[in-house]
């Protein structure tokens, strides 16, 4: 198993940056079973296998990558909403992976998510008011008689009127969900915020305005964020960093400028080339870089470097031999056999 190398950047004045939160080496497996009454486990779909990063405090990391390459189950395992199979999770030092209900509990009014499909993540029974409070109450972070106005102060805050605490999510539109869905998010006063694909299922026009929206609260209450996306343009804009995920593995990770101007990664490349670029002679000139093939299945992944199968630069060793994830200077990572110190 091909072993992650993990450093500290330095900021421009040389000082170390803060590391918020840590994951070593987690892998995310879910059962592959048979049978209806005595159900026998027949394999394993292996969503998230041996990820190492690190996300900094007052950063957005994006993380993308295609459909199912395992994004989403990142963010959720790094939340202990799904149990990871094995792996560390260190957030402010403690090891979310070690902590029992109880203990996590407490531990969630630090890390909050926002959720992809801002109307099935609101219950309808509830009115809005009671959606945003119910963090509050459980983490016992306001008293009762001041919840209503801690409301009016959030739905502010995310740019909706106070007055609709007493409407239903039903009344709203999807920008105007999803805004409530980051309401609900800031009432536990979080330090850290998984953004799961949180603009996908948003009109061109509104996705903008939730984007701008995030930042503005990233400035305001020094929030840290994972960005979850595969619309490459939107990562840009938010992301201080960007990891990009291929059938489980982080394949490359490096700060945006680097990544979206000098890519590695046969992968990354490919991705890139497929962003529409808004003037017609630099469209027209650029090289389109076509896939074959199509993503493996995460039942059972290639052996050895999982893009082999579709990568036009394809060695003898890259089916052989998994690829060592090393920086090639600034804090640039990747795994390819293409760059020193990759093959081991």
């Amino acid at each position: 198993m091909a072993t992650e190398v993990r450093a500290t950047p330095q900021q421009s004045d040389g000082q170390s940056r803060e590391v918020l939160l840590d994951v070593r080496d987690l892998v995310m497996f879910f059962p592959l079973t048979r049978g209806i009454i005595l159900q026998r486990r027949v394999g394993w779909v292996q969503a998230v296998d041996h990820i190492s990063f690190q996300v900094y405090k007052g950063e957005t990391l994006g993380l993308v990558g295609e459909s199912g390459c395992g994004k989403s189950t990142t963010g959720r395992a790094i939340l202990q909403l799904y149990k990871p199979t094995s792996g560390e999770v260190i957030f402010k030092g403690t090891d979310l992976t070690k902590l029992s209900p109880g203990e996590m509990r407490k531990m969630r009014r630090y890390l909050q998510m926002i959720f992809q499909d801002p109307y099935a993540s609101l219950n309808p029974r509830m009115t809005v008011g009671s959606i945003i409070s119910e963090p509050m109450q459980i983490h016992n972070l306001v008293p009762k008689n001041q919840r209503n106005e801690r409301v009016q102060e959030l739905l502010e805050t995310v740019g909706l009127n106070p007055y609709f605490a007493n409407r239903y999510p039903h009344e709203f539109s999807g920008g105007q969900r999803q805004r409530i869905g980051i309401a609900r998010a800031l009432a536990a006063d979080p330090e850290f915020i998984v953004a799961d694909e949180p603009v996908s299922a948003l009109d061109v026009s509104i996705q903008a305005q939730i984007i701008n929206l995030l930042e503005e609260l990233q400035e305001q209450f020094k929030l840290t964020y994972l960005f979850i996306a595969h619309d490459l343009s939107v990562v840009r804009h938010i992301s201080d960093r960007v990891a990009v995920m291929y059938l489980g593995k982080i394949v490359e990770l490096a700060d945006r400028n680097s990544l979206y101007d000098d890519p590695l990664h046969p992968y990354t490349k490919a991705l890139l080339s497929a962003v529409p670029i808004p003037d017609p002679v630099v469209e027209k000139k650029r090289e389109r870089i076509i896939l074959t093939g199509d993503v493996p299945s995460p039942i059972n992944p290639p052996s050895g470097c999982r893009f082999h199968t579709r990568c036009p630069y394809a060695m003898d060793i890259c089916s052989k031999v998994e690829p060592r994830f090393v920086d090639q200077g600034g804090g640039h990572y990747v795994a390819c056999h293409l760059y020193p110190g990759c093959t081991p």
